[in-house]
């Protein structure tokens, strides 16, 4: 089963806006046994529309347009979307019910014509009620294909994927049952893994597909099948992993199935261990945290965060000896060393972390060399540090300072 997915919106088109909303659909499509065929984005276009509307059919059973559903005249996807099925809008009861009382709830303020004409449809569509915009989803079938088209509003497009869409798909079709494992490697590179896994590769059946994901300091091994019978392709895949696990044990850190990454393992970790974390952050300016606390229940473990920038700061906020930093410098393993130990004093924590180094594009108040950091963990036992060479690109350093963290820290958790 295929499907296309269709953005509408010249502000894509010109990057005023990046395009989250594919990345969803496909995502909760594949989950269903739906393959994604094509992802286009087309302009606030009428000929435009039509056209990439005529094309899809062509060559899919499902299209999901999202965009272009708004109140204002540039939103013509309903009116399109009426020509290209030869139809007409009518005003749906329901839809003008439902505008009505989000307007009262949350707008308090006097209906507009241009809002209640949002209640207006196509004659043959039916209505995948928007909770929480006036603008309403839409189903049509032709030909045994499915038309359907969404609001552009990430929250409100997600939850009639989830709450509507899914739901009556499945109602709809027989869907095969699709299956991804992604295996995190940290610490090799693609062309080191391939090398590596090389023979393993080669023998893999072939109805089970291989893909590498590289990332900056990490990458993502993803084994994927599909069929019918699900505890088949389950065992069949487990017998892979199985397999591969051996020629990578040192630097496999999990799976990320049910959207893990090494930060929810952490999390997981110390959940189970009943221990917790801080962080010091002086190149990685807080990113460290920030992707810490954007695993929902990290309250259970993450004490805190120093972001200390600048010299003066490690030394007035986290305690750094002024003469260490004159001995040493401030990007130096000495000072990764002492913010780490006195962040886990600080926050009274299990483990702490801390980075220091040199993003550019200048070397600020350190003498090392541009891209040079130290990374150092702390616990009740120890504190020791590692030094990297993270490149000349200030976001590529900032961003495999993380990762690299990440890696130290699940290694030096799981000695436990």
């Amino acid at each position: 089963m295929l499907a296309e997915i269709i953005t509408i919106g010249d502000e894509l088109l010109i990057g005023q806006v990046v395009d989250t909303n594919s990345a969803f659909i496909a995502k909760e499509l594949n989950k269903i046994g739906v393959s994604v065929y094509q992802i286009t984005s087309v302009q606030d276009d009428k000929t435009h529309i039509l056209k990439a509307l005529k094309d899809a059919e062509k060559s899919v059973d499902i299209i999901i347009l999202t965009g272009g559903l708004g109140p204002t005249k540039d939103d013509i996807t309903k009116k399109t979307i009426a020509e290209y099925f030869n139809d007409t809008l009518v005003k749906n009861a329901l839809v003008l019910e439902n505008i009505q009382r989000i307007w009262k709830l949350y707008i308090r303020q006097t209906l507009l014509q241009v809002n209640i004409d949002q209640a207006f449809i196509p004659s043959k569509a039916q209505v995948l009620m928007n909770k929480f915009g006036t603008a309403p989803g839409m189903w049509l079938e032709k030909d045994n294909k499915v038309f359907i088209s969404l609001p552009g509003v990430p929250f409100e497009m997600k939850a009639l994927i989830k709450d509507e869409v899914i739901p009556k798909l499945k109602k709809t079709f027989q869907f095969p049952f699709i299956l991804h494992r992604t295996l995190l490697i940290y610490g090799l590179g693609e062309s080191t893994l391939a090398a590596r896994i090389e023979a393993w590769e080669d023998n893999l059946p072939k109805h089970i597909k291989l893909a590498y994901l590289p990332g900056l300091g990490r990458m993502r091994l993803r084994l994927s099948a599909k069929g019918f019978d699900s505890e088949k392709i389950k065992k069949e895949v487990q017998k892979e992993i199985d397999k591969v696990l051996p020629l990578v044990k040192d630097e496999f850190f999990g799976f990320e199935d049910h959207d893990a990454t090494i930060e929810a393992i952490i999390g997981r970790q110390l959940i189970k261990m009943g221990k917790t974390l801080a962080t010091a952050e002086s190149f990685t300016g807080g990113k460290i945290a920030e992707s810490i606390t954007a695993i929902p229940g990290a309250s259970n473990y993450f004490k805190g965060s120093a972001v200390t920038y600048a010299s003066d700061a490690k030394v007035k906020v986290l305690g750094v000896s002024k003469q260490l930093i004159e001995d040493h410098s401030v990007v130096s393993s000495q000072v990764a060393e002492a913010m780490a130990k006195n962040a886990l004093q600080l926050f009274d924590s299990d483990y702490a972390i801390a980075t220091t180094g040199s993003a550019g594009p200048t070397k600020g108040d350190s003498d090392e060399e541009i891209g040079t950091a130290f990374i150092a963990i702390a616990t009740k036992n120890e504190v020791y540090s590692e030094q990297f060479m993270l490149g000349n690109h200030r976001v590529r350093v900032i961003n495999k300072g993380v990762n690299k963290a990440f890696e130290m820290l699940l290694k030096e958790i799981l000695k436990n």
